[in-house]
């Protein structure tokens, strides 16, 4: 009887897979941004209270990337992803099911541990296969499943949320992360690109893994460049839906639009990334991304129309991925021999970032708004830009 032929590996099929895992995790990463108002309401405390169910998320998120990096370095990238992605489609159901903030809170952590792999190990699977002088274009493509995620989560939040309520968000996504997971599932055991190591060095454990990215000085200055970009940009925008419903008074569904257009502003840098690599170079992109920022942030804090505050946050999405995805590029090669490890702690500190702008600015929304909130952001944003693109300059020169 005839055997059917071994499958010849692909290395462009996980990239798509691993571009749909990482969809629907940052679809739920900031869905709760766009019903924060919601939650507060139906637990009877002030936004600034209610935050902690994103600050909380982004918290373990960072940390558990710790331990995820190793792992995929060492039982295998997609893999492990795809594990994870399994566990964290069933822990976004059971978020719907919380009857306190409390609760709400602990499965929040729970969901940030379990999804805390999927995108550090999806890029680390990238800098494993792509070589680098193409590897920012692909990044950029892969970005796409990101930014399109990061749409249609704040997006659907504000509509599913204004129809059905809060935890039909979650259902939904929850729902979207399983088929991610099946998806990967299948990937995993069809093809045999998924299962080869990349590395035929011997294996590295985590301590000294952690002891090779921490001695690297250029990979403790990306560390700190990305800590500091993800504490002012996710600082701020976490409270602009809610500036929106108080400004404005408009509805959740329209506060989800504008939030998704971040993900437009994404896209336009998707679809765009080979020209603006090619014309600006990663000097470019850090000082137009840091510039872009700082006039998007600038809007939303003086703009007296409410009409006029897509147009922001679209620049919010195209001005941190011009930053974002440089930094990301430089992050999959400075520690090649242990790169999910590196990846993973790049990203760690990407979200260890982010919970500190929350909570720094919780008390300043709560007593005088999101004005000033917006404004001091709007100054420091570029000047990261021109720190991150002054280091590249001397890296390029040498010491």
């Amino acid at each position: 009887m005839p055997t059917a032929p071994p499958a010849s590996p692909s290395f462009t099929r996980p990239i798509a897979v691993l571009s749909l895992a990482a969809f629907a995790s940052q679809a739920q990463v900031r869905a709760a941004d766009t019903v924060l108002p919601q939650i507060a309401a139906d637990f009877g405390v002030t936004v600034g209270v209610a935050s902690v169910v994103v600050s909380s998320y982004l918290v373990v998120h960072g940390t558990l990337q710790l331990v995820s990096g190793p792992v995929g370095d060492r039982f295998g990238k997609f893999r492990t992803v795809a594990i994870a992605a399994t566990l964290a489609s069933l822990l976004v159901l059971a978020c719907a099911l919380t009857g306190t903030l409390a609760g709400l809170t602990a499965m929040r952590l729970a969901c940030g541990a379990a999804a805390a792999c999927v995108i550090p190990l999806g890029m680390a699977y990238i800098g494993d296969t792509v070589p680098y002088e193409r590897r920012q274009q692909v990044l950029g493509r892969y970005l796409g499943g990101q930014v399109m995620g990061q749409l249609f989560g704040q997006a659907a939040g504000g509509i599913v949320g204004d129809a059905f309520g809060w935890r039909a968000v979650f259902v939904v996504l929850g729902g979207i992360f399983m088929v991610a997971a099946l998806a990967l599932a299948v990937e995993l055991a069809r093809n045999p690109a998924t299962r080869v190591r990349t590395d035929d060095g011997p294996r590295i454990g985590m301590i000294a893994g952690y002891g090779i990215v921490l001695r690297n000085r250029w990979a403790r200055t990306l560390m700190l460049i990305v800590f500091v970009e993800g504490a002012l940009m996710f600082g701020g925008l976490a409270y602009v839906g809610a500036d929106l419903v108080a400004r404005f008074g408009l509805s959740f569904t329209l506060v989800g639009v504008v939030l998704g257009s971040f993900g437009l502003g994404g896209l336009i840098y998707a679809s765009a990334v080979r020209v603006l690599v090619g014309r600006l170079g990663q000097v470019g992109l850090s000082i137009g991304g840091g510039a872009t920022l700082g006039l998007a942030y600038a809007i939303l804090a003086l703009t007296p129309r409410w009409w006029l505050a897509p147009l922001g946050v679209v620049l919010l999405g195209l001005g941190f991925y011009m930053l974002h995805n440089t930094l990301q590029t430089n992050a999959t090669q400075m520690s090649p021999e242990v790169r999910g490890t590196g990846v993973a702690l790049f990203s760690s500190s990407l979200f260890l970032g982010q919970p500190l702008g929350v909570a720094v600015w919780a008390p300043v929304y709560d007593r005088f708004g999101a004005r000033p909130v917006f404004l001091v952001t709007a100054v420091l944003l570029p000047l990261i830009g021109l720190w991150f693109a002054a280091k590249l300059r001397r890296r390029a020169t040498g010491p």
